[in-house]
């Protein structure tokens, strides 16, 4: 019986943004029914309705994540990475504002960190509208084409931030076993020494020892050491330290993004990857807290600025 009231009814209850989340948290097309059971039996959604619904909503979400106006942030700090994501590399970039807030503003899919795609990928968020001319503070993980990129697009303006903890890490990796802890714990507490000068000088005395046990790994703490010590050598607040130091920020987005994308089963072409990593993107936003003593970032800003000419 064709009833005017189950007509209105399937009008009004569309799927939308609900079904989004709901599928971008790990809730498959096959699954609906059971979750969404009441609506199901109300409306007798099919599995291709509800992979329609979700392209069509995935692909406003990308549109939207793409074009943000980033000019009303004001970006004190930007970490770049790049992961092995929905079955390629994909580098993401999370912007953290002078109030703390973490931000991710943009992605790019390419098979490696070379320069040339991430050159790209900064200067559009340059025409985005995003501030750097009183200095930004950019955490990577030491890869060349990531520098280079960072060098060609912010200039002087940019204050490099090596990742301690992948220094450390591939560091250790050259050693014996019998040595990996302790030098571990060496290199960690250089690192968390407040004085430039204090860090450098156990950093080197780490050298001088490393020379006699495995040359391949005294090179390898030698490599870009300084950007290590971007923080020490600007004085950064020790406050604000555990948050720039590394790139644990944005491997902590990756690993949450890594969940939601781990649900899908194909992966069919790069449109799908791409709404599917601007929606996950966009919903761990949503939920992600301030950085830890954001309070101090007024120092912050104050310190590059001063240090822009130096």
């Amino acid at each position: 019986i064709n009833l005017p009231e189950y007509k209105e009814l399937n009008q009004q209850q569309e799927p939308g943004e609900d079904l989004l989340k709901a599928l971008v948290k790990g809730v498959s097309t096959r699954d609906y029914k059971e979750v969404f059971h009441h609506i199901a039996q109300g409306l007798g959604l099919s599995d291709s309705q509800v992979s329609e619904a979700f392209k069509q909503e995935s692909s406003q979400k990308l549109k939207e994540f793409q074009h943000r106006d980033l000019s009303q942030h004001d970006f004190v700090g930007l970490m770049i990475d790049g992961k092995y994501l929905a079955r390629e590399q994909m580098i993401i970039v999370l912007g953290i504002t002078s109030e703390g807030f973490k931000i991710p503003i943009d992605f790019i899919q390419a098979t490696t960190e070379h320069h040339r795609p991430i050159h790209e990928l900064l200067a559009n968020l340059k025409e985005r509208g995003i501030s750097f001319e009183e200095g930004i503070l950019i955490s990577i993980d030491g890869a060349k084409g990531l520098r280079k990129a960072v060098e060609d697009v912010f200039g002087h303006s940019a204050f490099i931030q090596r990742c301690q903890w992948h220094k450390r890490e591939n560091v250790i990796s050259y050693l014996p076993e019998k040595y990996q802890d302790h030098y571990k714990r060496r290199i960690q507490n250089a690192y968390q020494k407040e004085a430039y000068s204090e860090a450098k000088q156990e950093l080197e005395a780490i050298s001088e020892e490393l020379k006699t046990i495995n040359k391949s790994a005294e090179r390898s703490l030698w490599e870009g050491l300084e950007e290590t010590l971007t923080l020490h050598r600007l004085e950064i607040p020790m406050e604000l330290r555990s948050t720039f130091a590394t790139t644990n920020c944005i491997e902590n987005l990756n690993s949450q993004l890594g969940k939601y994308l781990g649900k899908v089963k194909r992966w069919r072409n790069s449109d799908q990857r791409e709404r599917w990593v601007a929606a996950g993107l966009m919903e761990i936003e949503t939920k992600m807290r301030r950085i830890s003593n954001y309070k101090k970032l007024s120092e912050l800003k104050l310190i590059m600025k001063n240090n822009l000419h130096k």
